[in-house]
């Protein structure tokens, strides 16, 4: 995968040498890059020679003369340049594994790339560590990393992943310890393999690496009905034994769903300490919570409207509390709608997995002004679903007028709209 021009930033030395969606960057002072990681030290100067392939086939050699840290203003369609590092696993509740045919190519690609982990916080098992990414890792010092572990137990481990390299976790985690490499944990709990005293034996031998170890993320095991493989779901006893384990460890934080699982109100902030592992789900509902609180809410709004936030079912705490102060606001009523998974199964309810004719099932019998909705739902900078429709085919069958959140910072992005109202 060479290194494509996906868009430039405003304003930016990229924009002034007009590079376009398309061009191919072949070389910075005649080195090729491999990857972004390549990319960002080679721009490291103050003075630069960029080689680039026009989308239109032609080639072209500019000197820059820069800021020594200046940015070029590049966005690359893809972090890695050549091709990305596979994964060598076959775990037993790989959610790759647990799809139907028929959706897009890149939801069938399985990463266990160390470079991903470094720059997008991926996570990786370490199973494909080869000596020169070792060398790499270490001489450019690429941390923090994000860590798959699952266990700790090297038997149960190469089980699970179905993998004899997988045994050696501990001694790539003490590896990276030694070499000042920081990293992020992540257990996938799977009841009746790593929960119960398996989770503790795994926690405490984590807790001996000290520092080294961020963070570690509990999240249960996502089960389709597509799945091949039998495994147990997640229930109440489990996330409650769960939650009653990892809170004897510092800095171990169960995922919002073991609370929800649980029957248990989302943890304070401090629980979650910096909300390092949030893309994984640990925190997010206290996070947007917490966020809410920073802004002033209009007292009315002009004319009578209706929204309707349509979410997963594992947002629907944060985001019914939401609807409360909504329905505060004169001449505004706010519903909350979770949308119910029946193309993955009734286990599958966070809002990246929505697919587009689920939505419509959701909203079918629903009026609203305005339908907001999460950008997560879609593929990125799109507005296609997983299942390969997109936005306007929901519009079609709805007849609803939507709004997407598509900034980080939600909370104000749908403050302002109704600002707007």
């Amino acid at each position: 995968m060479p290194a494509i021009v996906s868009s430039v930033e405003e304003n930016s030395i990229a924009q002034d040498l007009e590079l376009e969606q398309g061009d191919e960057i072949l070389a910075i002072d005649d080195y090729a890059m491999k990857d972004l990681i390549d990319y960002n030290f080679c721009c490291k100067s103050d003075c630069i020679v960029l080689s680039i392939k026009r989308k239109n086939g032609e080639l072209e050699d500019i000197e820059i003369e820069k800021d020594y840290d200046e940015d070029l203003g590049i966005i690359f369609e893809s972090a890695v340049f050549d091709k990305i590092k596979p994964c060598l696993n076959k775990c037993i509740f790989c959610f790759v594994d647990q799809q139907p045919k028929g959706l897009r190519d890149t939801l069938y690609i399985k990463d266990d790339d160390y470079r991903l982990s470094y720059l997008q916080g991926t996570y990786v098992t370490l199973t494909n560590f080869k000596e020169e990414d070792k060398e790499r890792i270490a001489r450019m010092h690429l941390g923090p990393l994000y860590v798959s572990v699952h266990t700790t137990n090297p038997e149960l481990r190469a089980k699970m992943l179905k993998n004899p390299k997988a045994a050696d976790i501990m001694e790539n985690l003490k590896w990276l310890r030694k070499q000042k490499i920081p990293f992020h944990c992540q257990i996938v709990l799977c009841p009746g393999y790593n929960d119960d005293l398996e989770l503790d034996r795994t926690l405490k031998d984590l807790s001996t690496l000290k520092k080294s170890v961020l963070s570690v993320a509990i999240v249960p095991v996502g089960l389709t009905q597509f799945r091949t493989t039998e495994l147990k779901r997640v229930d109440r006893s489990v996330a409650q034994r769960t939650i009653e384990i990892a809170s004897k460890y510092k800095g171990v934080c169960c995922s919002d769903e073991f609370f929800l699982l649980a029957g248990m109100d989302i943890p304070n902030t401090k629980y979650y300490g910096n909300f390092s592992q949030l893309s994984d789900g640990v925190g997010t509902l206290r996070y947007l919570l917490d966020d809410f609180k920073n802004y002033e809410l209009p007292k009315s709004v002009n004319k009578s409207t209706k929204i309707i936030l349509a979410t997963s079912y594992a947002a629907k705490y944060a985001l019914d509390k939401i609807c409360e102060k909504f329905n505060k606001i004169k001449n505004l009523t706010c519903e909350c709608v979770p949308v119910k998974s029946t193309y993955w199964g009734n286990n599958i309810n966070v809002a990246g997995l929505i697919t587009s004719d689920d939505l419509i099932n959701a909203l079918k019998n629903k009026t609203s002004d305005i339908t907001i909705l999460p950008s997560v739902m879609f593929k990125a900078f799109s507005e296609d679903f997983l299942d390969g429709n997109n936005l306007n085919y929901v519009r079609e069958n709805t007849h609803h007028n939507f709004f997407v959140v598509k900034n980080s910072n939600s909370t104000e992005e749908i403050i302002n709209l109704l600002k707007t109202l």
